[in-house]
């Protein structure tokens, strides 16, 4: 329990929830393991202190919708603990251009000149990737590493701890966490991913951002905000 409550910065609710987490064997091997990593001189993505950006900025009590991708981008100044998002000042990865596409085409939402989703996490979108860490320019890195056990109990605390969320699982990889969510309280969406390799499969035209936004309404919920906020360059 102290090391969670001294070394990890995590948001309250969140904390609670995954108390445990952190006192078990795959946990202590996990951050066993980023500390080598780390003295041998490896690049680990994201930061250390945005490894749980996603939870921080949306509190447990305050999940809407849940978006789930696989791995942190892996070069250098992208990642931030989001999926699909990246650091201000960094351009729009091909998986976000053709999320902003169906957004344009779906809620005719003008294309976003930056790729940065935190306004998305503060309204409620829990942006969860199901590795948290990965090392630079090695894709699928810290798979294996522990990470997916943390993520898919993430997965299954917000499924128990909220009465009406949504769920888009796009792409066969965030589609294996169906059995973790609670489908007879929950909306699923599935597609198949944004990526260039996929979209034009399904991605495009799946209509998930306007389907999403009317459930929540359906539950007297507030609507995502999908426009993004030009960033201040200040």
């Amino acid at each position: 329990m102290n090391a969670v409550d001294d070394r990890i910065k995590l948001e309250a609710g969140w904390k609670n929830a995954l108390r445990e987490e952190f006192d078990k064997p795959y946990m202590r091997e996990l951050s066993e393991f980023l500390r080598d990593e780390t003295a041998a001189g490896k690049e680990i993505y994201p930061p250390r202190p945005l490894i749980f950006n996603a939870l921080n900025l949306t509190p447990l009590d305050q999940v809407k919708v849940v978006i789930i991708g696989q791995d942190p981008y892996h070069g250098p100044g992208q990642a931030h603990g989001l999926c699909f998002s990246v650091q201000p000042g960094v351009a729009p990865p091909p998986s976000l251009l053709n999320i902003y596409k169906e957004l344009k085409r779906d809620q005719n939402i003008e294309i976003a000149q930056h790729g940065c989703l935190q306004s998305w996490a503060e309204q409620g979108v829990l942006l969860l990737n199901t590795s948290l860490t990965v090392e630079r320019a090695l894709a699928g890195s810290h798979a294996g590493k522990g990470w997916q056990l943390f993520t898919d109990k993430v997965i299954e605390v917000v499924s128990t701890h909220q009465p009406r969320l949504v769920f888009l699982l796009w792409g066969a990889h965030a589609q294996k966490k169906e059995s973790l969510i609670d489908s007879t309280k929950h909306l699923i969406l599935r597609s198949p991913h944004p990526s260039p390799l996929s979209a034009h499969r399904g991605f495009i035209g799946n209509g998930h951002f306007g389907r999403t936004n009317k459930f929540l309404l359906q539950h007297g919920l507030e609507p995502i905000d999908w426009r993004l906020p030009e960033l201040s360059q200040g």
